[in-house]
């Protein structure tokens, strides 16, 4: 026979052989994707010793099976049987005074009512059940025993469930919450809402930020997000706080409009009544027209820009502290923003610490005065440290350029404390801003840039002289007929004045150590996401 007649028989002989080899090392679990041809390639002794394996792990997945069976029928009889037991408020314990958690250091060996949100349950044996209450104002650890953890509703009690529960606070060193070292001896309760099992699997630490987002309404019932939220509410009280002891008065521009603050590119045009309008921007032009009824005032609301970037700072809506005052000068003005961020941040501290260092055991309280820069300076601190406008090609910045925000947080975050960037080239401001008497290619602006969020403030001294505000239309080409009642400013008592604009969220940022403005918000709105 010819060695060609043999090379099949061959070739079938050396795959075998691979084939042996490789199936030497094979393990319990590949053993159970072989076919029966492979299993007949192993060696008996090694098939054997497999064979029983598979049997011995068959019988305890079919005792496991038998095992969750039982348990299962138990547990159904357990609810069953549990449905029969009923509770009821003993009447001649004291009147149970209906309080929030926030009051309990008060009502301490007193009967009180809480009311709230199951935020996290435990159970200890068959009579012990730890509820840790959440009611917005705090937690508050909860301990019913007995016959009170043994009916239906306590059975079959979740997380989220809402729940009234009737006890006494008493004092215990184990104690967790709000007020370590005092919980809620419950001596009755009752089921007011119930909360489905399913809400343990719909949140995870492994959910994907889409999963977090469109289930936004569960995640800021977490611990976390709940005192952001509450921090957030704190730093707004305190900023209208610092307006009004320094005398401002707040005012309510509207923010559906039809003239534009800052660039076309960014606008949400919507039609209104049949005429075009567009979501506001900035108020900074109304509060211009305010100064002269009410002298310095502010406003907090929200601006929106169709911002197509998705980067940790920008949002398509978010909320606007402007201010607007007339009869100062530059620098004037980066006193006011100044005394504004260091005035409202020592309020924060003063209020809320504890929750403050919760979130950012860091935070500092930042000295003044802020470090001065021009724009100049940041252009030539970029090219000597080697932050490029590309980086791919190690191009430097040049005047005129616009630095975006990765590179002037890179030069913040090396600076590492507050920088008044001023003096900007007037091609890279808005129109209305002022130019510098000397020297007319920069304008009297400044942004306020902090570590780790970069600008927080836009603001700068205003036009206040009518031919160079017209003048500023005819260069940026603006017709200014729909501007006629900003212009009447310039017109009918006209006055040196300045303003500026400050991110509540970038604020909370850099205040709360957070990484991401969406963190701040109750339900953000960027680009592709505007739900639920």
């Amino acid at each position: 026979m010819s060695s060609d007649h043999c090379l099949p028989t061959e070739e079938k002989e050396s795959e075998e052989e691979q084939l042996r080899n490789q199936l030497k090392e094979v393990t319990l679990d590949d053993f159970i994707k072989l076919d029966e041809q492979q299993k007949n390639l192993l060696p008996k002794a090694r098939r054997k010793k497999l064979e029983r394996l598979l049997k011995e792990q068959e019988r305890k997945e079919q005792k496991a099976k038998e095992r969750a069976q039982t348990l299962e029928a138990e547990r159904l009889l357990k609810l069953e049987e549990s449905k029969k037991i009923k509770i009821e408020e003993d009447p001649s314990l004291p009147f149970a005074t209906p309080i929030k958690i926030r009051d309990v250091p008060s009502y301490v060996d007193k009967r009180v009512t809480v009311q709230g949100w199951v935020h996290h349950i435990r159970e200890d044996g068959k009579k012990l059940l730890f509820i840790e209450l959440r009611d917005g104002t705090g937690f508050l650890q909860c301990v019913l025993s007995d016959l009170l953890c043994q009916t239906y509703e306590a059975l079959t009690l979740h997380r989220e469930a809402t729940v009234l529960l009737k006890g006494t606070l008493t004092s215990d060193e184990r104690a967790k919450g709000s007020f370590p070292g005092i919980e809620l001896r419950v001596d009755y309760w009752q089921l007011i809402g119930p909360s489905p099992s399913e809400i343990e699997n719909i949140l995870t630490y492994e959910s994907n930020p889409d999963i977090l987002l469109n289930n936004r309404h569960l995640v800021i019932r977490g611990t976390r997000t709940s005192t952001v939220l509450k921090l957030r509410s704190i730093i707004t009280q305190c900023f209208r706080e610092h307006f009004f002891d320094r005398g401002y008065v707040e005012v309510f521009p509207p923010t559906i409009v039809q003239t534009q603050c800052e660039g076309g590119s960014t606008l949400f045009q919507l039609d209104y009544f049949g005429e075009p309008a567009y979501l506001t921007q900035s108020s900074q032009m109304y509060l211009e027209t305010a100064i002269a009824s009410v002298g310095d005032c502010f406003c907090i609301l929200p601006s929106y820009r169709a911002e197509k970037s998705s980067t940790r700072r920008h949002l398509a809506e978010f909320h606007h502290i402007e201010a607007e005052c007339p009869f100062i000068n530059f620098e004037d003005l980066l006193f006011k923003i100044e005394d504004l961020v260091s005035d409202v941040m020592r309020r924060v501290m003063e209020k809320a610490s504890h929750l403050v260092l919760s979130l950012n055991p860091n935070i500092q309280v930042p000295k003044r005065p802020f470090r001065r820069m021009t724009y100049e300076d940041a252009i030539r601190y970029c090219q000597e440290n080697n932050i490029y406008k590309d980086e791919v090609t190690k191009m430097h910045f040049e005047f005129g350029d616009d630095i975006p925000e990765l590179p002037e947080r890179k030069m913040t975050d090396q600076i590492n404390e507050p920088i008044f960037l001023t003096r900007f080239p007037v091609s890279l401001k808005s129109f209305y801003m002022k130019k510098c008497e000397d020297n007319s290619r920069l304008t009297e602006s400044v942004d306020l840039l902090l570590p780790g969020v970069g600008e927080i403030v836009g603001g700068s001294m205003r036009i206040h002289e009518l031919e160079e505000l017209l003048e500023a239309y005819r260069r940026e080409k603006m017709d200014p007929s729909p501007y006629y009642w900003f212009t009447d400013q310039r017109k009918y008592g006209s006055a040196p004045h300045g303003g500026y604009g400050l991110g509540l969220e970038r604020f909370c940022c850099y205040l709360l150590g957070l990484y991401h403005v969406r963190d701040v918000c109750l339900y953000p709105r960027y680009k592709d996401r505007c739900k639920p």
